[in-house]
């Protein structure tokens, strides 16, 4: 029953984002798994009324997607030569209504992030970093790739982020002017091929050499590369790294995040509107602070304002902390928005007057509408009295379109009328996997008076039933959603409750929850989670004696902390991507706001210092390639343990602690093959030591 309910969860189709026009298309990508079944493809659909329209279909997955209101559809994907071999980089393809994907251009490094506005296309690009133009970017790229170079030569923090190496590239903005109509997209056929317009979009014309919706070709296609469509010229781009952009309505303007170290400030972003058909050069609107940043939002309609954020910064002071202000373009200056929200939004425009915004709520989410002038927005849909959580919240046709999911629901795309708040169920593109078991709610009351709230999953039957506690990530977060990363569907179909605590930290319950926890990492959301598990072990249908702990990320922090001061209140402790020595953290993650926050709290919250307390069996996950925290806690956390820690060793007098390593995985284990792996053995640990039952380790394991 248990692989059964892990290989449903894994294989499901997933919704993997929504791509939307203003005047209503609705795209949807798809994630599944290949024909062999060992990794993970994408695909595109379209949503047009009750139907779902297959745009894409092959191997090759599909990247960034840009929709034209005209039905075209803009795309990224790696296509498969004749030799069988994908391309190393994704090439741009654009698919007419009618007919068959057309390459519009291929480039060394492919292509990121696409932007349609007005009649240009914007591309985030990797450029060669001495590199004007991009016939200059593929002459240099391919003298460094024959001279068998690998290295990268810095300048600014961070060298790496998440699971990517950065650098010997920078990243620019590009921008191409498209054809006034489809007609180059026949100009561009090798002789003797069907025309563009004869079949429905995701067909293949019979005799077709051109590529197909998925970027691979046929092997009849044409010898020769095929001229580029699309020429993309750089943006003059300000100083630093590109972390985020917008776009206005009409293609002419950004605004762009760029990260920059300069004084005693390290990788902070600036904030600054960028000339993108003119000869302006990038203009700064906001300079970065030792505890202050805003990031770019959406233009308004008109393009006389745009939505920037502006967030407090975590220092050893002060506690994250996220708004949102309206700012004119014409003089700098800024207001407020909604005010007296106490919730972390991130809107977009309904109208020139009106906004629209998701936010986590009370372990759900709500659906935000109000005018950009009210002191608070009221909700459209959500909040306290459903169990829903809403997000990648756009505008289309006048509705809002978004993506839909809660703790036992995967997620499916949905349809809102703003005027009414009636919520449409759209086609949906993704499995609805079935839910083993009963949802619930644990409440407990803090050290301090607050309110405290957690979901539990509990198996079917009477029980008493085994319970193991996950600790979200973040730390700013909250169990309110669908995963598939630390879902609980596999536990529960094994017979086990879990337990899904929202502590100190956490986000939807405003901002005096996140300022109860973020000085004292391994204080107030301890405590708090510890309330909620006695909370949940005095139910009858929960075994007091047999319970587990684990969490990954800050999660994995809050496992480790547990380890070192709960003795032998847990049998197991799993503990994935954690935090061990956080000292050493700050110095080696790529996040450069960690090691100043963080500054007094070593003293006090640092897991490593409580080694020697540690009793229960942990089973260490990290992957090697995980940049946010670095595998070396990881490696030192498995040493400490042995040298250490109190835990009691086997009959033989060997440890009982284990450590799973991925050497090619980063922060999330992504892979299908060891995300089962991933799943099997946290499982076979817990049923070793929780209920005593031996485990056959699987023989992919090795």
């Amino acid at each position: 029953m248990t692989s059964e309910s892990i290989e449903a969860l894994l294989d499901a189709t997933r919704l993997a984002g929504l791509e939307t026009t203003d005047g209503g298309r609705i795209l949807a990508k798809v994630s599944a798994p290949t024909a062999k079944g060992t990794a993970y493809r994408s695909a595109l659909v379209e949503l047009e009324g009750d139907r779902i329209l297959p745009l894409t279909r092959g191997d090759a997955s599909i990247g960034a997607v840009a929709a034209a209101e005209d039905g075209t559809t803009f795309f990224t994907a790696k296509r498969v030569g004749e030799d069988g071999a994908e391309a190393d980089d994704a090439q741009l393809w654009a698919l007419p209504v009618r007919g068959e994907a057309r390459e519009l251009a291929a480039r060394p490094g492919g292509f990121g992030t696409l932007h349609l506005a007005g009649d240009h296309l914007l591309a985030e690009l990797e450029v060669h970093s001495q590199a004007r133009d991009e016939t200059e970017h593929a002459r240099l790229s391919a003298t460094r790739q024959s001279a068998k170079v690998t290295a990268a030569f810095h300048s600014a923090f961070p060298t790496r982020y998440w699971d990517q190496d950065l650098g010997p590239t920078r990243t620019v903005l590009a921008l191409a002017a498209l054809p006034e109509d489809l007609a180059w997209a026949e100009a561009t056929e090798p002789a003797g091929t069907e025309p563009a317009g004869t079949e429905p979009a995701g067909t293949e014309p019979a005799g077709s050499a051109t590529g197909s919706a998925d970027g691979t070709t046929d092997s009849s296609a044409d010898d020769g590369p095929r001229a580029q469509v699309l020429h993309f010229r750089h943006v003059e781009m300000p100083p630093g790294r590109l972390v985020d952009w917008t776009v206005d309505r009409t293609g002419s303007r950004a605004l762009a995040a760029m990260s920059d170290s300069r004084g005693d400030l390290v990788a902070v972003p600036d904030l600054y509107l960028l000339d993108l058909i003119g000869a302006q050069p990038p203009r700064l609107l906001r300079e970065a602070t030792a505890d202050l940043e805003h990031g770019p939002g959406e233009f308004s309609p008109d393009g006389t304002r745009a939505l920037i954020g502006r967030q407090q910064i975590w220092t050893q002071e002060l506690s994250l902390a996220a708004s949102v202000e309206l700012l004119d373009l014409a003089d700098g200056t800024s207001t407020p928005v909604w005010p007296e929200l106490d919730h972390w939004v991130d809107p977009v425009w309904l109208d020139d007057t009106t906004l629209i915004a998701t936010s986590d709520d009370h372990g759900r989410g709500s659906v935000w509408i109000g005018g950009v002038d009210d002191p608070a927005p009221r909700r459209l849909v959500g909040g306290p009295e459903q169990d829903l959580a809403f997000s990648s919240a756009s505008v289309a046709g006048g509705a809002v379109i978004a993506s839909t999911s809660g703790i036992d629901v995967a997620p499916f795309p949905v349809r809102i009328d703003p005027a009414t708040g009636v919520v449409e169920e759209l086609p949906n593109p993704a499995a609805s996997l079935a839910s083993a078991g009963t949802l619930t709610e644990v409440a407990a009351t803090a050290e301090d008076g607050t309110d405290l709230r957690a979901w539990l999953r509990v198996p079917e039957g009477e029980g008493p039933h085994p319970l193991v506690v996950f600790a979200h990530g973040g730390p700013w977060g909250s169990w309110n959603a669908w995963t598939y990363r630390w879902n609980p569907n596999p536990f529960v179909a094994a017979g086990y409750a879990v337990l899904l605590p929202d502590p100190a930290i956490s986000t939807g319950y405003g901002q005096a929850m996140i300022d109860r926890g973020q000085h004292e990492l391994g204080g107030a959301p301890f405590t708090d989670i510890m309330a909620l598990t006695d909370a949940a072990v005095e139910r009858t249908d929960i075994d007091a004696e047999r319970t587990a702990f684990s969490g990954g990320s800050y999660g994995g922090y809050m496992a480790n902390w547990v380890a070192g001061h709960t003795g032998d209140r847990f049998r197991c402790i799993v503990t994935h991507a954690s935090l061990w020595d956080t000292e050493s953290m700050g110095h080696t993650t790529d996040n450069a706001g960690w090691e100043r926050s963080m500054r007094d709290q070593n003293q006090q919250y640092n897991p490593k210092d409580y080694v020697g307390d540690i009793v229960a069996p942990m089973l260490v996950i990290h992957g090697d390639r995980d940049y946010r925290v670095p595998i070396a806690q990881g490696h030192a956390l498995w040493y400490d343990l042995h040298e250490f820690s109190a835990t009691p060793r086997d009959a033989d007098g060997r440890t009982r602690h284990r450590y799973l390593y991925f050497p090619d995985e980063g922060h999330w284990i992504q892979g299908r093959g060891n995300a089962q792996v991933w799943y099997e053995t946290f499982l076979g640990f817990l049923d070793e030591h929780v209920r005593e039952v031996a485990w056959a380790r699987p023989a992919t394991l090795g």
